[in-house]
């Protein structure tokens, strides 16, 4: 039998998009220099185009090498609107649903802020998860 991947919530104190973002950067960051293999799921274009552009600008000194999907996906970094068919060690999830095949991999993170619909959706999340098994694990984190 497979193993069920590592589930994480990271559930931030805070409202703002613009602080579920910075944190995706500073986590996909620390992935990147363990040596992971990270793909940034945001089912949406616009998020794609704005962590494109973070990921290069998010701090100074910051270099996080990257890709969207489908311009050079052996980067270690993809972003994409889509599941990827791509091996990945962790899929950051800034997408509403869990994504397709979710049990092939190894790691997922979701990124989480106090905005009522965003709240919402990942609890649907987390009852996916955990009805198919696994076991997510919840990280409240302190304001900056």
């Amino acid at each position: 039998m497979a193993q069920t991947p590592r589930i994480d919530f990271y559930v931030l104190t805070t409202v703002a998009a613009a602080a579920r973002e910075l944190f995706c950067c500073r986590l996909t960051e620390k992935a990147y220099r363990q040596g992971y293999r990270v793909f940034i799921l945001t089912g949406d274009k616009a998020l794609t185009q704005a962590l494109d552009l973070q990921l290069w600008t998010f701090r100074a000194g910051s270099f996080v090498p990257h890709a969207t999907l489908g311009q050079a996906d052996d980067e270690p970094v993809v972003l994409g609107e889509q599941p990827p068919r791509l091996a990945v060690d962790l899929l950051i999830n800034l997408a509403a649903h869990c994504p397709n095949h979710w049990q092939r991999l190894s790691r997922i993170a979701e990124i989480v802020t106090q905005q009522p619909e965003s709240l919402e959706l990942a609890r649907e999340r987390f009852r996916c998860y955990r009805n198919d098994g696994a076991q997510p694990t919840y990280h409240r984190l302190a304001p900056p």
